[in-house]
């Protein structure tokens, strides 16, 4: 191994996992390790990353704050196409992993290392993530995956592992948690362990960004979001950054109790998982969105992005963000927001957040024409020779059938 392998860059977050990664790579492959942590929101303190890294002998450490990078070219570019993942799940776990996997090629590449390593487990999809993005910007990388190869294959013998070789491990973490987690701008998630029966609901330990819809104000919010070109630009009047755009309706959402989800998913792996998410501001702008496209978007384009979203989000779950195919719906989708602009009005209410108000300079929505009012700009007659025609074939059938 020490000879096909002289550097490698680890995608550390400085807990228990990785922290055991990072030894077990530098002890197996015996190469120097380069740290990569990313902040993408998750709201944990990323100096405690770097005290670890370096008390671990590890010489090149990277941390970075991407998080207007994640929302402006990975979450808003997602939304613009409205995905959902079986029809309920915001993504929050799966687009976030190409841009961390584009940054360690990139650091690969100017440290002048062969190989890249993760954390991710041999039964999730964040594997097979992780390594299509590798393959897919650098096809002659060497990908090391520690969970399947080593044979520490349960947290005792990951703590065991740290205990024998003088990783410190904080006091809380040494007991089995109740379930894993994974964070960012966008979401949070929740599953294994006390969430493994889906017959089972989940106590309320669980949620951490959302009160309980039971609890939120029993006041009602109305908050307005403007758009341009199928982003979001304006909150409340107020412009803001894409990832402080984010931050600000996940404090609307999260007080509000929106967007929980508890979803039985299937995995790209071919297992079923049951997921606890939190998307507040992510389940705000996806309904803001929807909202501003119903009055801006032609109908047969809008109908055509529905047909194409559930393909769009799985080409995302499953982890081809940089695929042709995800290229190209992509080209499709930004060309139909160019018209997308306007302004919604939400009102958030324990749980919900539900468009009550559309506008737009470039609004489709005729007044003028759909009036129940006289009007002068459609003459009903003109419905008989469109319904004629279009029930011509519905009516050759039933003759020829008799």
């Amino acid at each position: 191994m020490s000879d096909s392998v002289k550097k490698i860059v680890l995608a550390f977050s400085g807990g228990l996992d990785t922290s055991v990664i990072l030894r077990w790579l530098q002890e197996t492959y015996r190469a120097d390790v380069v740290t990569f942590t990313a902040d993408i929101g998750q709201g944990e303190e990323l100096g405690l990353a770097r005290e670890k890294a370096k008390l671990l002998g590890v010489k090149e450490i990277f941390i970075e704050d991407l998080r207007e990078t994640f929302v402006r070219d990975y979450v808003f570019p997602m939304f613009r196409a409205n995905a959902l993942y079986e029809g309920q799940y915001l993504l929050g776990t799966s687009i976030a992993r190409p841009l961390i996997a584009k940054r360690q090629i990139e650091i690969a590449q100017q440290v002048g290392a062969d190989a890249v390593a993760h954390g991710a487990t041999g039964k999730g999809n964040d594997q097979v993530r992780f390594e299509l993005a590798y393959y897919a910007l650098k096809p002659d990388i060497k990908v090391i995956a520690p969970w399947r190869e080593w044979d520490l294959t349960s947290r005792t013998k990951l703590v065991q592992y740290a205990e024998t070789h003088q990783i410190p491990i904080p006091r809380d973490k040494r007991g089995e948690a109740p379930f894993s987690t994974d964070a960012n701008l966008l979401h949070i998630s929740a599953e294994g362990k006390v969430l493994e029966d889906p017959w089972i609901e989940p106590e309320e330990f669980v949620y951490s960004r959302t009160v309980a819809p039971e609890a939120a104000p029993d006041k009602p919010e109305y908050v307005e979001i403007e758009f341009k070109c199928g982003d979001a630009v304006a909150v409340d009047g107020k412009a803001l950054s894409p990832a402080a755009l984010l931050t600000r309706l996940n404090e609307l959402g999260g007080k509000h109790g929106v967007g929980r989800l508890d979803l039985v998913e299937n995995r790209f792996v071919g297992m079923k998982s049951r997921g606890v998410y939190e998307t507040p501001g992510g389940a705000i702008l996806h309904a803001a969105h929807r909202g501003v496209e119903s009055i801006t978007l032609d109908r047969e384009a809008a109908h055509l992005k529905d047909e194409l979203m559930p393909r769009y989000a799985e080409l995302v779950y499953n982890g081809f963000w940089f695929a042709p195919e995800r290229l190209m719906l992509q080209a499709a989708i930004d060309q139909s927001q160019e018209q997308v602009e306007g302004m919604v009005r939400l009102k958030l209410y324990k749980g919900s957040a539900r468009v009550i108000g559309r506008k737009s300079p470039k609004s489709l929505y005729s007044l003028a024409h759909v009036t129940f009012e006289e009007d002068r700009v459609y003459d009903q007659r003109d419905a008989a020779g469109f319904i004629k025609l279009n029930a011509l074939r519905l009516r050759l059938a039933k003759a020829l059938r008799k």
